[in-house]
C-alpha cells in the first residue's frame, strides 16, 4: 500500500502552485462553521497515490467499495455524479444534453493530505485570468424564463394528479470559449459565499468550484446523519429586517411543507442503513444563517447497522431527496422528462473518508463547473415545486441561488 503523507495546521496555502503541479487535488473547506460537526477547518488531498475513474454502467458502487476497502486506513476523496441514480434505480436513464462530461465517479487516495483546524489563507501569487467583461449576456440559458414558467405549470399538473408530492426542478446556464483561473474564481466565490461544505476539486482538466451549504450524509463513529435543506430567504443588512426574514421563513407554510416531506423521505432512505428503531429527527425546521442567505435545515440521525459498508450507506440514500422529490423514483423520471440538460456533478456529491472510517459528503449545489480543454463553464440552480408553488417566485428563487455565482463571474 502506498504511503500517505499527512501535514497538520498549515495556515497558508498556495493553491495556484498546487494546481500547476498536480492533475488531481481536492480542497474541502468548512469556513469555520464549527456547529456543523466538521472535525477540521479545511482538508486538502493533493496528488494521487492510487485512483479510479468510473465511466457509465460499470457497477460503480461495488468498484467504489472495493477501492475503499483496499485503501482502508488512508484518507480518501470521492466525487459522485448525479447519474449514479441509474445504477441505484435501473429504470432511470439520462438522455438529455450533457454540458460537461464529468466521470460517473472518481475516488482517489491522495499522496499528501493537509488537515487543519486553523483558518486558511489563500496565497495569491499571480493575477487572475477571469475575464472581467463576462456578463449575463454571455451566458446561455438552456431553459429560458418562458419555458421555465411553462414547465413549472406542467409539473403542477403532475402534483394535482398525485403522481408526485414535491419535485426539485433545475435549470442550467453555460458559456463557451472562456478561459478562467479556477483557483482565483474559487477564492472569489468563497469570499462572497463562505459555506460549510465548500470545495475546490480538480480531476485532470475539469474543475468543481463549490459553495454548498448542504450536507448529504455523514458518519461519526456509528452514527449516520443527513441535513436536507428546504427553505431559503435572502439576508438583509438591517438586523431588524433580517430578523423579519427569519420569522417569515420559520412561518412559511410552503417552506415547512417542503421541508417535512423531505424529512420523511430522508428518514426512509436512512432506514435502509440503520439499526431498527434508531432513526430520529434531532432538528426540525432549524434556521441556519449564512453570509447571504437564511436556510431551513432539518437533521435526521440513526445508528448504522452492522455489515453496512460506507458505499452501501451512500448508495441507500443516493441521490439526495432534497434534489429529487417525493416519491423519489417518480420524481426523477419526471425530472428527466422536463429538464433540458443532464445534471452531471450538480446534485451529486463530493466528500472524504477518514482513516477511522468516518465520512462526510456534501450536496453539490451553488457550484461552478469548468472544463479547461473545451473552455466551457456551466452552473445550475433549482427549487422545490409543490402544489402551491408560484412559478414567478420559483424563478426568482433560482436567480437568488445563482446570485453569488453571478457576482463571482461578474
Amino acid at each position: 500500500m502506498k504511503h500517505q503523507q499527512i501535514y497538520q495546521d498549515i495556515e497558508t496555502l498556495d493553491l495556484h502552485q498546487i494546481d500547476e503541479d498536480n492533475q488531481v487535488f481536492c480542497l474541502l473547506n468548512s469556513n469555520s462553521y464549527q456547529n456543523k460537526k466538521i472535525p477540521f477547518n479545511y482538508l486538502l488531498g493533493i496528488g494521487v497515490a492510487e485512483e479510479i475513474n468510473i465511466s457509465k454502467n460499470e457497477n460503480a458502487f461495488q468498484k467504489l467499495t472495493d477501492f475503499q476497502k483496499k485503501n482502508e486506513g488512508k484518507f480518501l476523496f470521492a466525487a459522485l455524479n448525479y447519474d449514479l441514480k441509474n445504477e441505484v434505480y435501473p429504470k432511470l436513464k439520462s438522455l438529455n444534453t450533457e454540458i460537461i462530461a464529468f466521470p460517473l465517479a472518481h475516488i482517489f487516495q491522495p499522496a499528501k493530505v493537509i488537515l487543519s483546524q486553523k483558518a486558511i489563507n489563500f496565497r495569491q501569487v499571480k493575477t487572475t485570468s477571469i475575464p472581467l467583461k463576462l456578463s449575463l449576456k454571455d451566458l446561455k440559458a438552456h431553459t429560458n424564463k418562458t419555458a421555465y414558467l411553462t414547465k413549472v405549470n406542467e409539473l403542477k399538473s403532475h402534483l394535482i394528479a398525485g403522481d408526485i408530492y414535491e419535485i426539485t426542478y433545475c435549470i442550467a446556464f453555460s458559456v463557451n470559449e472562456i478561459e478562467i483561473d479556477p483557483v482565483a474564481l474559487y477564492s472569489k466565490l468563497n469570499n462572497l459565499s463562505p459555506m460549510p461544505f465548500s470545495a475546490l476539486y480538480k480531476n485532470n482538466e475539469q474543475y468543481l468550484i463549490c459553495a454548498s451549504p448542504e450536507r448529504f450524509i455523514g458518519k461519526r463513529e456509528n452514527i449516520i446523519f443527513s441535513e436536507p435543506i428546504k427553505g431559503t430567504r435572502k439576508r438583509n443588512a438591517d438586523p431588524v429586517l433580517d430578523q423579519i426574514e427569519i420569522e417569515k421563513l420559520q412561518n412559511d407554510p410552503k417552506e415547512i411543507a417542503e421541508n417535512v416531506m423531505i424529512v420523511d423521505l430522508v428518514r426512509n432512505d436512512l432506514t435502509k442503513s440503520a439499526k431498527l428503531g434508531t432513526i430520529k429527527v434531532t432538528e426540525l425546521f432549524g434556521i441556519h444563517s449564512f453570509s447571504n442567505l437564511h436556510q431551513m435545515i432539518s437533521t435526521i440521525e440513526a445508528e448504522l447497522k452492522e455489515g453496512c459498508s460506507i458505499f452501501d450507506c451512500i448508495q441507500n440514500a443516493f441521490p439526495m431527496g432534497s434534489m429529487t422529490g417525493a416519491p423519489k423514483l417518480r420524481a426523477m423520471e419526471i425530472i428527466e422528462e422536463v429538464e433540458d440538460t443532464t445534471r452531471g456533478l450538480f446534485s451529486g456529491s463530493i466528500g472524504y473518508i477518514s482513516p477511522n472510517l468516518d465520512f462526510d459528503f456534501n450536496v453539490i449545489i451553488r457550484s461552478i463547473f469548468y472544463d479547461k480543454v473545451s473552455k466551457t463553464l456551466s452552473f445550475q440552480v433549482g427549487s422545490a415545486i409543490t402544489l402551491d408553488a408560484d412559478p414567478e417566485k420559483e424563478y426568482e428563487e433560482c436567480l437568488l441561488k445563482a446570485e453569488s455565482i453571478l457576482n463571482a463571474l461578474a
